[in-house]
């Protein structure tokens, strides 16, 4: 029996380091969506959110009156639609952010983009001293494992728009709870 829970504590630690974090998902405007009404400031809401690689963005909207285009810098600075990067048209288009940078977006229906309908996004790597590695991420995790029963911390709770996201310390602490009730 102990050699199968070290076997499994060893599957979990490694698949912790492979994975550290899940993505948040924010959609854009919040309620408002993806809009001209309401005069929506797309150039605020994304100021207050923080962007990672691996975070999903949703677009929210009427297809019948809005699209989604992402465009390059200065197509996204004067609103030229005449090239862009990719087309989105389903009125609820997911995007998984997979790249470090700016990511420009805008509605093509001529004169919303000039009305406000756009969108930057920028993700930015984590600073090697804010980013732990991943013996650090282990032993922090190993001392302060949630139990299973408890609660999302009122940051995560509380944070608009986002789902909570699933570090390998959460993933790691619930593995050990798990193997510690089989034990």
């Amino acid at each position: 029996m102990t050699a199968v829970v070290a076997l499994l504590m060893s599957m979990v630690v490694c698949g912790s380091l492979l994975e550290t974090t899940s993505g948040a998902l924010y959609t854009v405007g919040d309620s408002a969506g993806w809009t001209t009404i309401g005069n929506v400031n797309y150039k605020q809401w994304a100021a207050t959110k923080t962007f990672q690689f691996g975070d999903t963005i949703v677009f929210t909207y009427n297809k019948q009156f809005h699209n989604v285009m992402q465009v390059k810098h200065a197509d996204y600075r004067t609103c030229n639609v005449s090239d862009p990067i990719a087309t989105h048209s389903t009125g609820n288009d997911s995007i998984v952010i997979k790249t470090y940078g700016h990511h420009y977006y805008l509605c093509a229906v001529p004169g919303h983009c000039q009305a406000g309908q756009k969108l930057d996004i920028n993700v930015q790597r984590l600073s090697s001293t804010l980013a732990p590695t991943p013996s650090a991420s282990v032993s922090s995790t190993l001392a302060s494992s949630p139990s299973p029963s408890s609660t999302p911390s009122s940051a995560t709770a509380s944070k608009p728009n986002s789902v909570g996201k699933v570090t390998a310390s959460t993933k790691l602490g619930f593995a050990i709870a798990v193997l510690a009730a089989i034990v």
